[in-house]
């Protein structure tokens, strides 16, 4: 009888444990000079029991590799093509079409939501997508739902929480920004109809880099923050203080009903002074461990789904809002783990488990000619590799920042030829440069070395029919 408890026990157990994690997904983005095959993203995404994955755009190619996996897909519409969407029906039932439903036969793609646009209502878009986003959504809705699907998939439009805040008072204060107030109320209205959740991107890393004097243990989730008291419930970090401001603000536009995603959240791991390994770790431990508890916040006392920001580091996203852009991933490029984690919460840190079969280039790498004396032209070379490589790791606090001068310049050379594939004239730098086999990487800085075309391929590289129709339709409905 004891043996048959025992056994009881251990099933109960690992339920609960696997339940932990469905709640759980990443974010996939490819703005990288190669990336990953989807082939290889799979195979990591089920090894690590990730059963989840978002993406920013819906290429053919790349969705393909996600039928008869098991993993739940979010396909990605990109703001450039709301315009399009939203002018014609037409044109969301073509994408629809080429983009949705020929992925959803027998032991197809699982496909759960379609993200319409990306954060479209920024400050810092000056309100360009504000007469498009609500229509394309609409639109890829009503297609989704005339072809018999609308109970399964769900339109969305993931929003940065800017288009929230209740100023310096305490959650109950909180309501969507006065100047998009309206339209936030037809667009949250029209989820509570159609069972269409509402998907918000939080980051407390932001909150910390964007304000010197936020409070810093705010952001995590140890206990060690002084609380913000409102209303009698006790706040002690940013994710439950935030996501509450946003169950106020649907509240007060009439949908409480509406269902809550996080669709990004994370922690970048280099290119600021507070984005670092440990404080990564950090941060992720305690939301996994929150995530386990799968009791929601104060006022939202639901298990949320959670997407991680990001599965991959991308070297040519934009670093205009800070060089960490380049380092949200919580695998480097190549699929190799960052640092030990435990997805389900339980505090079992183990390193995740990296891509594998990755084919890498061949084993060289361009380092600065220490034999060359002229040095005239080597400001000039160092600025041509880093204004068209990614050289942040050098910056900041990040364990490549600490180089020797000749090492940084090597760092410099090499990521530019390895970014252009090997590419032999890339490594002339006026003479200042040569190609070595001895791997250039420190005990603490990783010189990367380049995928093969075989496993990685480059943004725009893959451009099927769909994508360069919608592109053409959203050049023409510029005139």
């Amino acid at each position: 009888m004891k043996m048959a408890w025992a056994a009881a026990a251990l099933v109960v157990a690992a339920v609960q444990l696997m339940a932990a994690a469905e709640g759980m997904g990443v974010n996939w983005g490819t703005q990288a000079s190669q990336n990953l095959h989807p082939s290889i993203i799979v195979q990591m995404l089920k090894d690590n029991n990730i059963n989840k994955i978002k993406l920013f755009d819906s290429d053919s190619w790349v969705v393909k590799y996600f039928a008869g996996t098991g993993i739940d897909v979010m396909l990605g519409i990109p703001n450039n093509q709301l315009a399009s969407l939203a002018k014609d029906y037409d044109n969301a039932k073509d994408w629809v079409k080429q983009n949705l439903t020929k992925h959803l036969y027998d032991g197809g793609v699982n496909i759960r939501y379609v993200a319409v646009g990306n954060e479209p209502f920024l400050k810092s878009y000056n309100g360009s997508n504000l007469a498009t986003t609500f229509p394309a959504l609409k639109n890829i809705q009503r297609a989704i739902n005339e072809h018999g699907l609308g109970d399964k998939i769900k339109a969305t439009i993931p929003q940065n929480a800017d288009v929230y805040d209740s100023g310096t008072d305490g959650p109950s204060a909180g309501n969507f920004r006065s100047d998009i107030r309206d339209l936030m109320t037809q667009i949250v209205s029209f989820f509570q109809e159609n069972g269409s959740p509402f998907l918000v991107n939080i980051y407390p890393f932001l909150s910390l880099y964007g304000n010197p004097d936020f409070p810093v243990e705010f952001a995590f989730f140890d206990g060690g923050a002084a609380p913000v008291v409102d209303g009698g419930i006790s706040y002690t970090n940013m994710l439950d203080a935030n996501l509450d401001t946003l169950v106020w603000s649907l509240k007060k536009a009439g949908a409480t009903g509406v269902k809550v995603i996080i669709g990004e959240i994370g922690w970048p791991t280099d290119g600021d002074g507070s984005a670092t390994v440990d404080l990564a770790k950090r941060f992720y431990d305690g939301l996994f461990k929150k995530m386990a508890t799968k009791k929601g916040t104060p006022l939202y006392q639901e298990d949320i789904e959670y997407y991680l920001f990001s599965l991959t580091d991308e070297n040519q996203k934009s670093v205009a809002p800070g060089d960490f852009e380049r380092h949200w991933g919580v695998f480097q490029y190549d699929g190799k783990p960052k640092f030990p984690m435990d997805f389900k919460g339980t505090g079992n840190d183990k390193m995740p488990i990296a891509a594998k079969n990755v084919p890498y280039m061949e084993s060289k790498w361009c380092v600065f000619n220490t034999d060359v004396k002229n040095l005239d032209k080597l400001p000039g070379n160092m600025d041509y590799a880093c204004s068209r490589a990614d050289c942040t790791s050098l910056n900041h606090v990040g364990p490549c920042s600490k180089l020797d001068q000749a090492s940084r310049i090597s760092y410099a050379f090499n990521i530019f030829f390895q970014m252009n594939g090997q590419d032999v004239e890339t490594c002339e730098f006026d003479g200042m440069a040569r190609i070595v086999e001895a791997n250039a990487s420190t005990d603490n800085c990783l010189f990367p070395l380049a995928l093969e075309d075989s496993a990685g391929w480059k943004l725009g590289a893959r451009v099927g029919p769909a994508a360069v129709l919608f592109g053409l339709l959203a050049l023409l409905s510029v005139f």
